[in-house]
């Protein structure tokens, strides 16, 4: 079960940038939120990509729907029956 959405992901980028932009943060504090802003837009980045691979990956199955191929399992949603 997947508890997380992209709105959940786009909040938490907001957020980020809410923090960021606090004027009231310097120094070594200012520091830390920006390591975690980086670490927060790596993972947001590979979301993003996972989501697109995923998407590719549907496309494709329903363009070639007729042929029925052999998908592979790391790209198949256990939730989903075949």
């Amino acid at each position: 079960m997947t508890r997380n959405k992209f709105t959940d992901l786009n909040n938490h980028l907001f957020a980020e940038i809410e923090r960021l932009g606090d004027e009231e943060l310097t120094g070594e504090a200012l520091a830390v939120e920006i390591t975690r802003a980086k670490a927060i837009s790596g993972i947001a980045t590979n979301l993003v990509n996972n989501a697109g691979v995923m998407l590719q990956a549907t496309k494709l199955r329903i363009e070639y729907a007729d042929l029925d191929p052999a998908i592979p399992k790391m790209l198949i949603d256990k939730t989903e029956e075949r």
